[in-house]
């Protein structure tokens, strides 16, 4: 396997449009990663917060992200959505997304094969690598 990994998406006021899902449905169908869990949580105005079903955001019957349906693998627990709707604000709603960098896999297997292992991993924030690069660029 590869690198698990998770993503918690918020979209304010409740504004998510669906603009992102054909780009999640292009890194699955090009091998680069497969989705684990799929979960999609609503806060309320009121701070109620409700997970929502994968299959029908919006509420209007009609089937929205069925290519996504059945995508659980269990590792999502009430608690976690619940921690996910304890950070989001009020009238918001967030996608949280687990998911296997398929990608990654073969080099995985290699370094176990090695004799390797991997002892740290993290990212580095967008903002703060373009500050960085902002401050070692000479001035024009």
């Amino acid at each position: 396997m590869g690198p698990i990994d998770y993503l918690v998406l918020e979209f304010p006021g409740n504004q998510f449009n669906g603009d992102v899902l054909p780009r999640l449905l292009d890194l699955v169908e090009g091998g680069l990663i497969k989705i684990i869990d799929l979960m999609f949580v609503r806060k309320d105005v009121d701070g109620e917060v409700v997970i929502l079903s994968v299959s029908d955001l919006d509420g209007d019957g009609e089937l929205d992200l069925g290519v996504f349906e059945g995508a659980s693998s269990g590792l999502l627990g009430e608690d976690d959505l619940d921690d996910v709707g304890g950070v989001l604000e009020a009238g918001s709603s967030a996608a949280v997304l687990i998911y296997e960098n398929v990608w990654a896999a073969p080099f995985a297997a290699a370094v176990r094969a090695s004799g390797g292992q991997l002892v740290s991993t993290g990212r580095i924030p967008l903002e703060e690598l373009l500050e960085t690069l902002d401050e070692t660029e000479p001035d024009a």
